[in-house]
């Protein structure tokens, strides 16, 4: 008999709802605090919806940048593709050459929808016009 193939689209799957709970905990807060951080943002979740996610079931892609911003942590945590709350940048990954001469910005201006700490040059999509 041969050994299950692993998936990797579930195994990100679980490392999403691991690292939404470990980060949660890590911030020392409570389900009902990050439920009330996030209708703050104008997203109405519940206690249940999150411990689902917490657990594997029901996790909303849609959801996931609120949830990083809340839990003061990037999406590509989140995912699973850096091991470092605040990098935007995947591991095993070489940062482009301009990144250690550009100064960091403030972390409180660069807050948004995909997190607490936008990379300056990040440009989301559609937002230039082309002239």
């Amino acid at each position: 008999m041969t050994a299950p193939r692993p998936n990797p689209t579930r195994e990100r799957h679980w490392i999403c709802a691991q690292r939404l709970r470990d980060r949660r905990l890590a911030l020392g807060l409570t389900q009902r605090e990050v439920v009330a951080r996030l209708q703050r943002r104008g997203q109405q979740t519940t206690n249940r919806a999150l411990s689902a996610m917490e657990n594997g079931r029901g996790l909303d892609l849609g959801l996931l940048p609120e949830l990083a911003d809340s839990l003061r942590c990037t999406t590509t945590y989140l995912l699973g593709l850096t091991t470092r709350p605040q990098s935007w940048q995947p591991d095993g990954l070489t940062p482009d050459k301009a990144e250690p001469d550009r100064p960091a910005a403030p972390p409180a201006t660069l807050s948004g929808i995909l997190g607490p700490h936008l990379p300056a040059n990040f440009a989301a999509p559609g937002r230039f016009r082309r002239r």
